[in-house]
C-alpha cells in the first residue's frame, strides 16, 4: 500500500452509507445526501498523495465543507431572487404583476449585455476566472482568492482590472 489515496477510498467505501445517513438526517433529503457522498467521492479520487491520519474524520470534515459550501451558493440565490422579486414584481390587486421592460429596452439591454460577454472574453484568463467567480457565481473575495488558490490582494486587482476594461469597451449603463 504504497499509495496513500488507496486507505482513504478504502475508507470512503467502507463508511459511504454511514456518511449517507448522516449528511440525508443534516440536509432532510436522500437525493441531496447521495449527491454530496458522491461529491466527496470525486474529491478524494482526485487527491494527490499526502498521508491523513484519521481517514473517517477527514470523509466526515471534507463533506460538512461541501455541505457549507452548498448552503452559502442556495442561500445566496435565494437573496438575489428575493431582490429581483422585490424589484420587478408588483402586488396590484391581489395579483403579482411582473414590470416588464419595453422591447425597445430589451433590445438596448441584450446589445448592452453582448458589449460586455465581449469585453469579459477579452480578458485574461485569470481575471476572467476572477470576475465569473465574485460577480458571477456570488463569491466574495475571499472566497474567490481561496478557488483560485491566490491571494486576496490579487482578486481585488483583477476585479478592479475588469470593471475599468468593460467600462473603457462598453461604458457605463444609465
Amino acid at each position: 500500500m504504497d499509495d496513500p489515496v488507496r486507505p482513504l477510498l478504502s475508507t470512503y467505501m467502507e463508511r459511504r452509507e454511514d456518511l449517507l445517513r448522516y449528511f440525508r438526517v443534516r440536509l432532510r433529503s436522500q437525493e441531496a445526501a447521495e449527491d454530496l457522498v458522491q461529491d466527496i467521492y470525486l474529491k478524494i479520487a482526485d487527491r494527490g498523495g499526502e498521508d491523513i491520519d484519521n481517514p473517517a474524520a477527514y470523509l466526515y470534515r471534507l463533506g460538512t465543507n461541501l455541505m457549507l459550501d452548498r448552503i452559502k451558493v442556495r442561500r445566496r440565490a435565494e437573496a438575489r431572487d428575493a431582490q429581483w422579486h422585490g424589484a420587478h414584481v408588483s402586488d396590484i390587486g391581489g395579483a403579482q404583476i411582473v414590470d416588464e421592460a419595453s422591447p425597445d429596452e430589451a433590445t438596448a439591454a441584450k446589445l448592452q449585455l453582448s458589449r460586455i460577454v465581449e469585453a469579459i472574453k477579452a480578458l485574461p484568463p485569470a481575471a476572467q476566472r476572477a470576475f465569473q467567480l465574485h460577480k458571477l457565481e456570488g463569491l466574495s473575495h475571499a472566497e474567490t482568492a481561496a478557488a483560485m488558490g491566490v491571494s486576496r490582494s490579487s482578486v481585488e486587482k483583477y476585479i478592479m482590472a475588469s470593471l475599468k476594461l468593460i467600462v473603457a469597451k462598453v461604458g457605463r449603463w444609465p
